[in-house]
């Protein structure tokens, strides 16, 4: 594992960021926040991850993913509760509170998004260098 810096991944970053806050705070519809918010965090997770570590692409997205899961099944397992963080409003931000398989189902299709943007991308790049 090397550290770096990739400006690349901060701005991808800043920008999912930027539409997570803003889906969290205007958006309350049925389908984008319900379903948006949990298929753009993989992509801000994995873009977070590629800004500081130089990691291949499918270890990052595995990783993500792996992790997505990991909060998911944490709150079947209401770890907020165990942890005595009830009624701390951003425990249950970040580690949320209630398991739900559809928001596994947007983990994995982020990541799979995030895929393919980097498939996408390194073919641009090889066919831009004439490879």
């Amino acid at each position: 594992m090397k550290l770096h810096f990739s400006k690349t991944y901060c701005l991808l970053t800043i920008l999912l960021f930027t539409i997570e806050v803003f889906i969290g705070a205007c958006m309350h519809d049925k389908y984008i926040r319900p379903f948006g918010g949990d298929f753009l965090v993989v992509m801000l997770i994995y873009c977070f991850v590629k800004t500081f570590i130089a990691l291949p692409v499918n270890t990052a997205a595995l990783s993500t993913l792996l992790f997505a899961y990991m909060v998911e099944v944490s709150q079947y397992f209401k770890l907020v509760n165990h942890l005595g963080l009830k009624n701390v409003p951003w425990a249950n931000i970040l580690l949320g509170n209630s398991f739900s398989w559809t928001d596994m189902l947007m983990y994995t299709l982020g990541i799979l998004m995030a895929l393919a943007f980097e498939k996408l991308t390194t073919k641009r790049s090889h066919t831009a260098n004439g490879q």
